[in-house]
C-alpha cells in the first residue's frame, strides 16, 4: 500500500466524503435500495400506528402496546436508513406520493386485533426477506450499509416472533389461531 497515494487521493476527492476508492458497490443503486427501505420503514411507521390507536377490545391493551414499540423501531429505522442515504451522498425521499409505490411492505386498515397481528406479521417476514437478500446483495462492497441491513433484519425477525406469540397467546374467542 502507497500511503503518499492513498493521502493524496483523500485530498483529491475530500468531496466525496466517506465514499472512496475502495468502496466496491454499485453507490446509486445502494441509494435507491436504502430509499426503498426507508420507504418500507415508513409505511411499517404508519401502519403499526393506525394499529395502535384503532386496537379495540378486551385484549387490545397488550397488543396495542406492541405495536406502539415496534412503531418506534420502525421510526428509528427509518432515522437510521435516512442517515445513512444522506452520508452515501443521495437524499432520502420522503415524498408521501411515493411511499407505497416504493415501499416493499403494504399498509393495512383492519379494524380486528387478529387481522392486525396478522398483517404486521406478513409485513415483517417481507421485510426479513428483502433486507436478507439487500445483506447477501451488498456482500463485501458496501460494509457499512451490509451492517445496517442486518441490524435492521434482527430486530425484524424480534417483531416477527413477538407477533407469532401474540398470535399464539390470545384466548381461543377471540378468534386466533396459531400460525401455520
Amino acid at each position: 500500500m502507497d500511503i503518499q497515494a492513498l493521502r493524496n487521493r483523500a485530498r483529491a476527492e475530500i468531496d466525496k466524503g466517506p465514499v472512496t476508492e475502495a468502496y466496491g458497490a454499485d453507490l446509486p443503486r445502494v441509494i435507491e435500495v436504502c430509499n426503498e427501505a426507508l420507504a418500507t420503514e415508513i409505511v411499517c411507521v404508519l401502519r403499526y400506528k393506525r394499529h395502535y390507536y384503532t386496537a379495540k377490545g378486551i385484549h387490545a391493551e397488550p397488543v396495542a402496546a406492541e405495536f406502539a414499540e415496534h412503531a418506534a423501531d420502525e421510526q428509528r429505522h427509518a432515522d437510521l436508513l435516512a442517515a445513512r442515504i444522506a452520508q452515501l451522498g443521495g437524499d432520502p425521499d420522503f415524498d408521501p406520493a411515493r411511499l407505497s409505490s416504493r415501499a416493499h411492505t403494504e399498509y393495512d386498515a383492519s379494524t380486528n386485533l387478529i387481522d392486525m397481528i396478522k398483517e404486521d406479521l406478513v409485513a415483517e417476514r417481507v421485510a426479513i426477506a428483502s433486507y436478507t437478500e439487500i445483506a447477501q446483495w451488498l456482500g463485501d462492497g458496501d460494509p457499512t450499509t451490509r451492517r445496517l441491513f442486518e441490524q435492521l433484519l434482527a430486530d425484524e425477525e424480534d417483531h416477527a416472533d413477538d407477533l407469532a406469540n401474540l398470535l399464539t397467546r390470545l384466548p381461543a374467542e377471540t378468534g386466533a389461531q396459531p400460525p401455520a
